[in-house]
């Protein structure tokens, strides 16, 4: 496989619960070996990317912030092209950092936006209702992710998309994906590397938002068979792969023809 940059997911595909994956260390030092430009794209809602970073730091990944883009990021960005300073954050863990650092102010009532992530446990009638409610008066709903679930340490979990689609359904809005699969995101996080779609290639354990979002945005995509990965569940999307890995750490052997 021909590339000259990667985008590389992180939960599933570094490390899975709390566990780094075998070998992923070691195809990253030949990534930069041979001088293949990447970035880390996370749909990840519960941590800023400043947790991000240290998470990854105390696995064993030196990975320094600004290699890492998020949603959360992605979503700050935008509101702040719209002029928009307020937003009401359905959420959990340190999030509303990358908001704040972005002039983002994080409140209750007369928001610009509706922001929702991978809320856990705070995913409450009254928090729903709250955020259905601004919706009603007016407020964007902006998606950080649209997953359907993904792997915990303990087996799978519900993600944001479910919750996304429910206040959808009840606000007759429609929401604005900030992460993968949109093409805005794979095309943010390219622009920082100056590469092309046609030029780049995603690894990810997700068939949908991973494979599906990267193939839909012009890039190749490399489905990895740890994390969240099922077979059942790519034999019944429709999404041919252009490479199945068994894991990170198989990467390598397949740019081999693609070496600078």
């Amino acid at each position: 496989m021909d590339v000259t940059a990667l985008l590389i997911d992180i939960d599933g595909v570094l490390y899975v619960g709390d566990s780094p994956v075998a070998g992923a260390d070691r195809t990253l030092a030949f990534l930069e070996e041979q001088g293949i430009a990447y970035r880390f794209v996370s749909n990840t809602t519960r941590r800023s990317r400043r947790s991000v970073a240290a998470k990854l730091a105390g696995l064993g990944y030196a990975v320094p912030e600004d290699l890492i883009v998020t949603s959360p990021v992605a979503a700050v960005a935008r509101m702040q092209e719209r002029g928009q300073s307020r937003c009401f954050l359905l959420a959990t863990g340190d999030l509303c950092r990358d908001f704040e650092q972005g002039g983002i102010e994080v409140a209750e009532k007369d928001v610009d936006a509706v922001i929702v992530g991978d809320a856990g446990e705070n995913f409450t009638y009254e928090k729903m209702n709250a955020a259905f409610r601004l919706l009603l008066e007016g407020a964007d709903l902006i998606a950080l992710e649209k997953d359907r679930y993904w792997m915990g340490s303990d087996g799978l979990q519900l993600s944001a998309g479910p919750f996304v689609a429910a206040l959808e359904y009840a606000a007759g809005v429609r929401a604005e994906v900030m992460g993968k699969p949109s093409r805005e995101f794979f095309t943010l996080a390219l622009r920082q590397m100056g590469a092309e779609p046609g030029e780049a290639a995603m690894i990810g354990d997700d068939i949908f938002t991973d494979i599906g979002g990267a193939r839909a945005a012009g890039l190749r995509g490399v489905l990895v068979k740890t994390g969240k990965y099922r077979e059942e569940a790519v034999r019944r999307s429709g999404i041919r792969p252009d490479l199945v890995i068994g894991s990170m750490a198989a990467l390598p052997e397949h740019l081999a023809d693609g070496r600078r």
